[in-house]
């Protein structure tokens, strides 16, 4: 859609004159009284005000011509209260012929308003929150035109950057908070990974800079909005192109739909007409974009119905894309100038993407989504950082540089938090190194139970990074090393012999520790970036895992090969995991062996091979004897067992905790497995969250588990616990009580060890 430049002279005008005086001398107050003045004169208004957002959901009258001078930081009004405070309820503009004659019109005598009739209000936004409303107002009866409306509006958005800037009001104060702006804030969350941590938030989706608001040239500006439109449609064509076709998914399933109906969106014509409109009334295509995706986020911010949600975040989603194009800021926050100490903010993030970020400065992670058995909750756990999910609304109500503490040992985090608060985290973190330090006074201590049993604590690691925590905690070995992380964090499949070096140094830094490395483990939450999009409807039960492997097996035939090449007069340790049925193992097994000879003919021999399967889908049970005939080694994968056991998402946040590990029919799973290898003299391991958790430990062993697998930060105080603990009165009081009908154990187990005095 096109306008006739004539009627856009006078707005393009008007934003360049308030460009100018905002970029001039004087305080931001001057400038302000400066900018009400020239929008009066332009618009032949007797009245032009500004309202800034206070503290407490309060509107406080910050500059205006035409009213009362001394009103001015005096006239407040509350969200909802009067038109001023109608317009930021409903964060649109409001329009009046007779604003007295409005239901909503709220008296202030020491504005002297009353002689004015016609008004026009429009809200101040800022990433689709209020942060002020500008008004106009004449003596005479009028309704404002089109054009002056849009020409407010525009002002409004170039406004928000000064009053967001902090001059006017600080940057915190603006933040918005559940009902009052007060600080500091806490918010609440769930316990993905234990800890402590304090540092400046860094946000993982941050908005992108707009440097420049108001264009020299729109003709200009309209040629690079449709250069970065023909670039967003040629990258949304290549994702289509990228999945069309894939084998095996029936036509509702099809992810190329998903696509296609995504594109349609983005050439919705009165999204980017509304968008040249906005870059008409001489905002940059940037401005543009921002403007109109903050006015449909603040519209649409209350809707609750499902699809309109949904089409938002579709929405947000290509705004944020196109702005990328026009910007050209395509580059991740981890590969910019970051402080010392991070909280990372986000609401969602992988693996591969919390991987870019320096690990040794992240000291805490806060996520709106996310669940504990996430594959960046094991990552973030392996790398001894606390992790709180689900905190609701965190992106809305933290800034790139506030001040934060996660305190994932409560569930709770805070947001820009006072010295008391401070204080109490302070003393937490010393007490934690403190008990950290303890830990390292055991290191070479055995995992022995009071009455002489021993106990293997072995280590769960992904990373090259992990490795020296099997030496520094004292762990017996690698219970399970993840292979598909190494996968996961690079830009493209990794050949034999890229492979081969990985496995070879993880061995050295093993220094003669064993180590069992499972074969790719992939699909579900866990995508490659190189590989095509394998949506599913159900991806934990879908192609994933031994599955794919099976079906692509030179995949598994080049990582065999490394790992054997590796292993060249050491031990090999090599599981299978996902392992549905006997035949499923048998297959994996012949491509091993095929491979072992392949490669010993090439002098490639390692001293011993021992092969393994991990027991994650409760079918395998069944077949347990005549595995257990096959393998030298079992682990349980609790993460997925239990998942599967119950019908419960891992990842669904409605479910988590609905079903306890420590519950009878878990007692029940565990306990028969144990006997059955202890029949046949197969060493069984857990590996999966539950063994890393010193009750759950402590009940594992009470079953007859001796073999435990856990993020190197659970080696301490597991070994604390079982150094505490009797094993004979553990295992009798467990077997005493697994026939229970309750749906929990844990209280009673709980209980138990503080009765005894066992350390958890």
């Amino acid at each position: 859609m096109s306008i006739p430049s004539a009627a856009v002279s006078g707005p393009r005008r008007l934003l360049k004159r308030v460009r100018d005086v905002m970029a001039g001398p004087g305080t931001a107050e001057e400038r302000l009284g400066q900018i009400v003045t020239i929008i009066a004169a332009d618009m032949v208004a007797e009245v032009c005000s500004v309202y800034v957002m206070r503290a407490g959901e309060v509107l406080e009258l910050f500059a205006t011509c035409g009213l009362s001078k001394e009103a001015v930081h005096m006239t407040r009004l509350r969200v909802g209260e009067g038109i001023v405070g109608f317009v930021a309820a409903h964060a649109r503009p409001l329009n009046l012929k007779d604003a007295q004659g409005h239901p909503n019109f709220a008296y202030r005598p020491e504005t002297g308003e009353e002689i004015y009739h016609s008004m026009i209000g429009v809200p101040i936004l800022r990433g689709g929150r209020i942060i002020g409303v500008l008004a106009v107002q004449n003596r005479t009866e009028r309704l404002y035109s089109e054009d002056e409306q849009e020409a407010l509006e525009n002002v409004a958005m170039v406004l928000a950057e000064m009053v967001a800037g902090g001059e006017l009001v600080s940057r915190e104060e603006l933040l918005p908070t559940d009902g009052i702006a007060l600080l500091p804030l806490r918010l609440g969350g769930a316990r993905l990974a234990p800890g402590i941590g304090k540092g400046l938030a860094v946000l993982h989706e941050p908005r992108i800079v707009i440097d420049r608001m108001v264009a020299e040239d729109p003709e200009e500006e309209l040629a690079r909005l449709r250069e970065a439109m023909r670039g967003l449609q040629n990258h949304l064509d290549k994702m289509l192109e990228a999945v069309s076709g894939i084998d095996g998914l029936d036509e509702a399933d099809d992810p190329g739909d998903i696509l296609e109906a995504y594109r349609m969106i983005a050439q919705d014509t009165g999204w980017l007409n509304r968008i040249t409109e906005a870059v008409h009334t001489g905002l940059t295509a940037e401005a543009a974009v921002q403007k109109v995706h903050d006015d449909t986020r603040a519209r649409m911010a209350q809707v609750s119905d499902p699809y309109l949600r949904e089409r938002l975040h579709d929405l947000e989603d290509l705004a944020n894309r196109l702005l990328q194009h026009l910007s050209g800021q395509y580059q991740s926050p981890a590969f910019g100038d970051l402080p010392d100490d991070i909280i990372l903010v986000a609401r969602n993030i992988g693996p591969a993407e919390l991987l870019d970020y320096d690990h040794t400065r992240l000291r805490g992670l806060a996520l709106e989504e996310g669940s504990h058995t996430s594959h960046v909750a094991i990552v973030a756990r392996a790398l001894d950082i606390p992790v709180l999910g689900g905190v609701k609304g965190v992106l809305d109500k933290v800034e790139g540089g506030d001040p934060l503490i996660v305190d994932a040992d409560n569930a709770q985090l805070f947001v820009r938090p006072t010295e008391d608060v401070r204080a109490v985290i302070d003393g937490a973190l010393k007490a934690r190194a403190e008990r950290k330090a303890l830990y390292a006074q055991m290191r070479d201590m055995p995992a022995r139970t009071t009455d002489g049993a021993d106990i293997s604590l072995n280590v769960n690691a992904g990373l090259l990074i992990d490795v020296p925590h099997v030496v520094e905690s004292g762990a017996d070995g690698i219970g399970l090393y993840r292979t598909e992380i190494p996968f996961m964090v690079r830009s493209a499949m990794p050949d034999i012999t890229d492979q081969t070096r990985l496995y070879d140094r993880i061995f050295e830094q093993a220094e003669g520790r064993p180590v069992v490395f499972r074969t790719l483990d992939v699909g579900g939450d866990k995508l490659l970036p190189y590989w095509e999009d394998m949506t599913e409807e159900n991806p934990a039960m879908g192609w994933r895992s031994i599955r794919i492997t099976l079906d692509r097996p030179a995949v598994l035939v080049h990582q065999l090969r490394a790992l054997i090449r590796a292993s060249h007069d050491r031990d090999l340790y090599v599981m299978f995991p996902m392992i549905a049925e006997v035949a499923e193992f048998d297959q994996a097994k012949e491509v091993l062996d095929q491979q072992l000879k392949r490669e010993a003919a090439r002098g490639f021999v390692p001293r011993k091979v021992e092969v393994g399967a991990m027991l994650e889908v409760p079918a395998l049970i069944w077949q347990a004897p005549a595995l257990l005939e096959r393998v030298d080694f079992l682990s349980v994968g609790t993460n997925d067992l239990l998942q599967f056991m119950f019908a419960a998402d891992r990842g669904n946040p409605r479910i988590e905790g609905r079903y306890d590990t420590l519950s009878p029919s878990v007692f029940a799973f565990m306990r028969q497995l144990v006997t059955l290898c202890d029949q046949r003299n197969v060493r069984l391991t857990i590996c999966g969250e539950m063994a890393g958790r010193p009750l759950e430990a402590m009940a594992l062993i009470g079953l007859g588990i001796k073999r435990l697998s856990m993020a190197p930060a659970s080696v301490g105080p597991v070994k604390e616990m079982v150094r505490s603990m009797c094993k004979a009165e553990v295992e009798q009081y467990v077997l005493s009580i697994m026939g229970s009908s309750t749906r929990s154990l844990r209280s009673r187990l709980k209980a138990f060890a503080i009765d005894h005095g066992v350390k958890l």
